[in-house]
């Protein structure tokens, strides 16, 4: 399980960090809300450890701007010092999953996380849509404006990244990472397959979908819905 823990007291991040990495784990950190919210964005983590006050931009705020602005549905799990009940019916309010009120133990917050884990596996989109174009994850058929799209493996992959990201920007190294894995390809070989993917899902239409973020990466969205709204 990845997991992102957003937690300005050090202690505790490193706490928990410390007892999910032993336990098998891969942990990431972010201390401040904004910078939490950005990792959230940008990167794919089976759920999010979210402290309720933070510095730079509260926790409520970030799961608020996750669900709704970044359309991102990573199980969160709320910590707060505090066991108010309006604090918790707040976190649910702005989409957050689970509770749990500090001091608490590893162990219950380590299971906690894994039933948010399953959960969220449970309740994946079947169909991922960004404006027109439709990727059905069980049959694997693409299609744009209800017309059939024929996609090699490794163009699925990408699509079904910048789909699930969208509309934030996936880096390169990512994008390489969750196509071949360890065994990076050469430099060139991830802008030859956006090309190929570009070919497919936009040369045909009049909008684009697919769009590069120079020395970043690329996002998948319709920027023509964005500057109208």
């Amino acid at each position: 399980m990845k997991v992102l823990i957003v937690e300005d007291n050090m202690d505790i991040a490193a706490n928990i960090g410390d007892y999910l990495e032993d336990h098998g784990h891969i942990v990431d950190f972010a201390h401040d809300g904004i910078t939490g919210l950005r990792m959230a964005e940008e990167e794919d983590f089976d759920a999010i450890v979210l402290d309720l006050m933070l510095p730079g931009m509260e926790g409520l705020e970030v799961c608020r701007r996750l669900r709704q602005d970044a359309r991102k549905n990573t199980p969160v799990l709320m910590l707060t010092a505090r066991d108010r009940l309006d604090e918790k019916l707040a976190g649910f309010e702005h989409g957050a999953d689970d509770y749990l009120v500090k001091p608490f133990e590893l162990a219950e917050l380590e299971a906690r996380l894994q039933v948010l884990e399953r959960r969220g596996q449970a309740v994946q989109p079947r169909v991922l849509k960004v404006s027109d174009l439709e990727y059905n994850l069980e049959t694997l058929e693409v299609q744009r404006a209800g017309k059939p799209l024929q996609l090699n493996p490794t163009a699925l992959k990408l699509l079904k990244k910048l789909m699930t990201a969208s509309p934030s920007v996936v880096k390169r190294e990512d994008l390489e990472t969750h196509v071949w894995g360890d065994e990076l390809p050469d430099s060139d070989s991830l802008r030859v397959h956006i090309h190929s993917l570009r070919q497919a899902i936009d040369k045909p239409f009049d909008i684009p979908l697919i769009h590069t973020k120079h020395g970043i990466g690329y996002r998948l969205a319709d920027l023509s819905q964005e500057s109208s709204a």
